[in-house]
């Protein structure tokens, strides 16, 4: 059997980590990136160093599937690049792919975050209707044909030559 790539995509507050710790339970290995900036930083969530832990976190993830492992990752993933530039990863390491998409309402979301902030704030950060609504403007939502694999991957965005070169920019080694 070959191993599969579940991809969390979706907001904060969507349900994601919830999802994750599921496919966990039936025998994957979930890195959510949240959970190692927590530990690493505490109450700071500094953008430099989240997109190093998500590099790390990801080269983790490709070594597991190359040993056979199943992975869920639980980033967000709200760009279509970051998400095709881990579907061709995972492929390139003969990985079945698979995207998670949840989304829900505002109002929703909001109570959501409202209620994990009072009930465990180890585990967040305060978000504010600002911060959400700039997010949900920069959130591109997976596609049909990438939530169910028909849609063929795009070029990797002008200037890199691989999705693999894209990778190592967007989510660099080391924090600079």
């Amino acid at each position: 059997m070959r191993p599969t790539l579940v991809l969390m995509v979706g907001l904060p507050g969507t349900g994601k980590t919830t999802v994750a710790r599921q496919v966990e339970a039936e025998g994957a290995l979930r890195l959510t990136k949240d959970e190692w900036v927590k530990a690493l930083y505490g109450q700071a969530n500094p953008p430099e160093a989240t997109d190093v832990i998500e590099g790390r976190l990801i080269a983790i993830a490709l070594r597991a599937l190359e040993l056979g492992v199943d992975v869920v990752v639980d980033f967000g993933l709200w760009s279509k690049e970051e998400r095709t530039a881990l579907r061709e990863a995972g492929a390139a390491v003969g990985a079945r792919v698979v995207i998670r998409y949840l989304e829900l309402d505002l109002a929703e979301q909001r109570r959501r975050l409202d209620r994990r902030q009072a009930d465990e704030p180890h585990t967040t950060w305060h978000m504010s209707d600002a911060e959400l609504a700039g997010w949900a403007a920069r959130f591109t939502p997976p596609t049909p044909g990438e939530i169910d694999g028909t849609e063929p991957l795009d070029d990797p965005p002008a200037g890199f030559a691989t999705w693999a070169q894209w990778r190592e920019a967007r989510w660099p080694a080391a924090v600079a």
